[in-house]
């Protein structure tokens, strides 16, 4: 399909922080609900030919707010086989659109572990493509057990890239927006289009996530949709901290639509896939991705900084807790200053 619609849809999140585990699952439930009646509202206002719909970050959780791994596990990361994973690809299948969820899931092949997830659904409701988040300074990634995650599930499943009839579509949650490594390996297997969920300060001023999707649009020569919450309700946080300014950017970083503030189904717009591809056969200064040399930054890339591995003993898994993820931060700090990339203050 050569030309279709897509939406960054901003809806509130309401945080399952506090709620026992018999009450989380009735407030999830709740957010599917709500979520599947809001896009088949928006696609009979935006046209059938909305076929593509990114949610924003931990649409129907929260994030932690304190809680430990193990009990943030017990309370928010949802099973890939359970009933909510199952609701969500029904509601893409019913309203026949390709749907992005970000959500905190289990990963079977690792007890006592999960990883903040971005699962996109196809019209058919079938998982296409689901990516783990790789950086993150308060939750265990595939990098804290990299070795046994590679084992498992091979290099592929790192940067994956789904081929579907709408293009090549890469995933980069939240924050990952300020690392340019991540954007540029999915463009390097293909990624047209790039799928952000975000929950994350709107502001009139550019913040350096505003700057960051602007940078990775134009470098990667993609597509970006990103969707950010319309406020996180039901913590102590003012529930607007996190709220506003949801877009789409085209492959030159032009904004083509964006949301104010509060729920909103106005970032759509139309994705030019033949017209991307173009742009990424012409010659010229603009080609920024057939004017890489990568070669020349082997070596820098060989630095260690963070060490990957930091909840393996051997084959054995050590259950990940917000103290051992600072002191991993706090260690990555010191292999700065050694290293000379960060001096004492005067």
């Amino acid at each position: 399909m050569s030309v279709y619609r897509a939406l960054a849809l901003q809806t509130p999140c309401y945080a399952i922080n506090g709620l026992s585990q018999e009450q989380a699952p009735a407030r999830i439930r709740q957010a599917i609900a709500r979520i599947g009646d809001e896009i088949a509202a928006a696609k009979r206002f935006i046209g059938g030919d909305l076929r593509l719909v990114v949610l924003p970050e931990y649409a129907l959780t929260g994030f932690p707010m304190g809680e430990e791994c193990e009990e943030w596990l017990e309370l928010a990361a949802l099973d890939p086989e359970g009933e909510e994973i199952a609701s969500i690809s029904e509601c893409a299948r019913k309203t026949g659109v390709y749907l992005c969820l970000n959500a905190y899931e289990r990963d079977h092949a690792f007890p006592g572990f999960y990883f903040q997830c971005c699962r996109v659904f196809s019209d058919e409701g079938k998982t296409v493509l689901l990516y783990r988040r790789l950086i993150s300074l308060y939750a265990p990634t595939p990098f804290d057990l990299l070795s046994r995650f590679l084992a498992h599930y091979g290099e592929s499943a790192l940067f994956p890239v789904a081929e579907t009839p709408l293009g090549r579509l890469g995933c980069i949650a939240s924050e990952e927006i300020l690392y340019p490594e991540i954007a540029r390996a999915l463009a390097l297997r293909g990624a047209e289009i790039l799928l952000h969920p975000t929950s994350e300060a709107g502001s009139p001023s550019l913040t350096p996530k505003e700057i960051a999707r602007r940078a990775r649009a134009i470098e990667n020569m993609a597509y970006l949709i990103s969707a950010n919450t319309a406020g996180v309700h039901g913590t102590a946080l003012p529930a607007a901290s996190a709220d506003g300014m949801s877009k789409i950017l085209d492959y030159e970083g032009r904004v083509l639509a964006e949301a104010g503030f509060g729920p909103s189904m106005v970032a759509h717009a139309a994705i030019d896939l033949a017209a991307l591809r173009r742009a990424r056969q012409r010659p010229g200064m603009a080609n920024l991705l057939a004017r890489q040399r990568l070669a020349l930054f082997r070596t820098s890339y060989q630095l260690e900084i963070e060490a990957p591995d930091g909840f393996l003993a051997g084959e054995a898994l050590i259950p990940p807790t917000r103290a051992a993820l600072r002191a991993r931060h706090e260690q990555a700090i010191a292999r700065l200053r050694a290293l000379g990339i960060a001096s004492e203050p005067p």
